[in-house]
């Protein structure tokens, strides 16, 4: 019987379940998982997982003790939210679940590093290893040096809202376990300009962006993961067969489970022809390279502000749970 494409996959790719939903994490049983604020504000929502908004808002209640201010208990309790899905998912895989500092601390790595090690110390709180958690951390040049900071200190990053080759090569540089290179956003921001709505595979752009990163990593020896992320339909995923890792949303994974042609591998680091040219990207070139890529930089501020606002939003969420717990009686404060 032949296999189905998701099956295929996943003898040549680590496929990463990119979701915070819990029973998708049962149905398809990926090694590792991903979630940033838009995820965990969309799990966060449903009402199946209101004991995970309830422990962090109690958890919050305790460490800050009495007379907190409701603002501080709503920030600490994004950080206890973050960390106990994270704990849910960890007791589903087998692997690692990637966790999001603040997208507001995007261009400040003196707390991003704070904020990176103090999510990691709420996990191993748990009993969980530091090494089952990579810290989610936007490609910018300040989260890039966080990062490379974290990794000195052995905690392990993976940098997401990556948009083009300088981020990818500054992240290789500084040593970090992943990165997340996307492909669909990529693609939006290349429909919208050129107003041609159909890429044929190996002509998506997010497609070429992520193949050409791979190459370069693997023809350099670089130890740093590719994830390809933000897929917008499955044939970017066949696309990227071979890949170190991709991260697939559930409807995705549902579809590839479904679908049963013959899948061929695509990237292979045994396909590549050595490159004389290697690139190194110090702080002043890479920011003008960033100023120079109007899709990289559209891209970038753009994924800052939405996870942001994801953030602010899961606040309002806590800050109206909260409100109820008093007004039911359903904690002492």
């Amino acid at each position: 019987m032949m296999k189905s494409t998701l099956e295929q996959l996943s003898s040549m790719t680590v496929v990463v379940a990119d979701t915070g939903d819990l029973d998708a994490i049962k149905k398809f049983k990926p090694r590792d998982a991903t979630t940033n604020p838009s995820l965990i504000l969309a799990a966060a929502k449903n009402p199946s997982y209101l004991r995970l908004i309830d422990q962090a808002l109690e958890n919050s209640k305790k460490l800050l003790g009495k007379n907190f201010k409701k603002d501080e208990l709503v920030k600490e309790s994004i950080d206890q939210v973050s960390v106990l899905f994270g704990k849910e998912i960890l007791s589903l895989i087998s692997g690692r679940v990637s966790t999001e500092v603040d997208a507001r601390l995007s261009f400040d790595t003196k707390e991003t590093v704070n904020k990176a090690r103090k999510l990691i110390k709420y996990y191993q709180n748990h009993g969980i290893d530091k090494k089952r958690v990579l810290i989610k951390i936007a490609s910018t040049w300040e989260g890039i040096k966080a990062a490379e900071i974290l990794e000195e200190e052995g905690i392990h990053c993976n940098l997401t809202l990556l948009f083009n080759f300088c981020q990818a090569v500054a992240c290789a540089k500084a040593k970090v376990t992943l990165i997340s290179p996307f492909v669909g956003r990529i693609l939006d921001w290349h429909k919208a300009k050129t107003g041609k709505e159909v890429f044929a595979g190996p002509e998506d752009p997010g497609v070429i962006s992520v193949t050409k990163i791979y190459n370069y990593f693997k023809e350099k020896g670089f130890s740093t993961e590719v994830m390809g992320a933000s897929f917008r339909n499955i044939d970017e995923i066949k696309e990227l067969a071979g890949c170190d890792l991709l991260t697939i949303a559930p409807k995705f994974l549902d579809a590839l489970n479904n679908d049963f042609q013959d899948l061929p591998k695509k990237l292979d680091k045994s396909f590549i022809s050595e490159q004389e040219v290697e690139y190194d990207f110090e702080e002043k070139e890479f920011r003008l390279n960033m100023l120079e890529d109007q899709m990289a930089s559209e891209k970038l501020s753009e994924g800052i502000t939405g996870f942001s606002d994801a953030i602010e939003e899961l606040e309002d969420l806590l800050l109206k749970r909260f409100s109820e717990i008093q007004n039911e009686n359903l904690i002492t404060f």
